[in-house]
């Protein structure tokens, strides 16, 4: 599947929400300034030029730094106060690098269930947040390279409408892919593997012990696992343009670009490159806090393989 039969980027997620809610404060406050008799008409000047004032104002929502919402509407208040934060946010996440929880056991040994990554936003270009629409192109995916992307959803399946993925590239635009047995031949050169040993699961992949702990010796080095008997799914294909094929590091345990399809480089939005926390945050909610203290750690901390 191509990004023809591919669902919307657009989803209702937290970028999307942090630019409602910045939208709808900007409109508020200037409302209140020029058409309510705001904060403004009351506030000293200060010698800046136009230009100067705008921006400061498209920062801040204010004009000049001694202006007080205090006896404004809590509307005003409210947008006022929490508009700069946010934007910052949303710049940050848009533009800079994102915060991404792992939710399964498909990229195992690299990554735990529950830990959690930062991902790049600047590696593949400068994109448009909320839409992802490429605004500069600096770069792109490499065979190795491990994407955070919105799943295509080629199927129109409600339940995964707007998730994001977490996978690794294994085949960029004009690969011959072929993983057969477990064994990947890329281009017709065939990928080579190194034995590390019987894996020892922990936590959420406690059930992965027993399997077969391997590093893959691609251009970029990485460990995968395998399992202890049979095999995982097949494939044979070539990678569309302006697509890449990607698998999990669980290659039994992935459901991946072998069952749907490629992604489209539209719907990559960054690069994951590193771990800064791993934990089981539930516990904020089923357990009281001092059980998510206990299962939150930063022991894994470290850039990612």
């Amino acid at each position: 599947m191509t990004i023809e039969h591919a669902s919307s980027f657009f989803a209702l997620d937290v970028a999307t929400y942090l630019a409602v809610f910045l939208i709808v404060a900007f409109v508020i406050v200037v409302v209140d300034h020029f058409f309510m008799g705001g904060a403004a008409v009351n506030s000293p000047t200060t010698k800046k030029s136009l230009l100067g004032k705008w921006l400061y104002f498209a920062c801040f929502l204010r004009l000049n730094k001694a202006e007080k919402y205090s006896h404004r509407s809590k509307a005003v208040q409210i947008s006022a106060e929490f508009y700069p934060v946010l934007l910052l946010v949303f710049l940050l996440r848009g533009f800079v690098a994102e915060p991404f929880r792992i939710p399964s056991n498909s990229m195992m040994p690299t990554f735990l269930t529950y830990d959690f990554l930062l991902v790049d936003k600047i590696s593949y270009g400068i994109h448009l947040p909320v839409l992802n629409t490429e605004l500069l192109d600096i770069g792109d995916p490499k065979r190795g390279d491990v994407v955070v992307f919105r799943y295509p959803n080629y199927a129109k399946n409600p339940d995964y409408k707007g998730a994001d993925f977490i996978k690794r590239v294994i085949g960029i635009p004009g690969d011959r892919i072929e993983y057969i047995n477990d064994k990947l031949i890329v281009n017709g050169k065939k990928i080579k593997y190194q034995k590390i040993g019987t894996y020892q699961g922990i936590e959420k992949g406690i059930e992965m012990t027993g399997y077969k702990h391997t590093r893959e010796l691609m251009e970029h080095q990485h460990n995968i696992l395998l399992p202890p008997k049979g095999s995982s799914k097949n494939a044979r294909l070539v990678v569309p343009k302006g697509h890449y094929f990607v698998m999990g590091d669980n290659r039994v345990n992935s459901h991946d670009s072998r069952f749907w399809g490629f992604v489209p480089e539209q719907y990559i939005i960054g690069r994951a490159f590193y771990i800064w926390a791993h934990g089981d945050i539930g516990g904020l909610f089923s357990g009281g806090p001092l059980k998510a203290l206990k299962t939150f750690t930063f022991s894994r901390n470290g850039v990612i393989d």
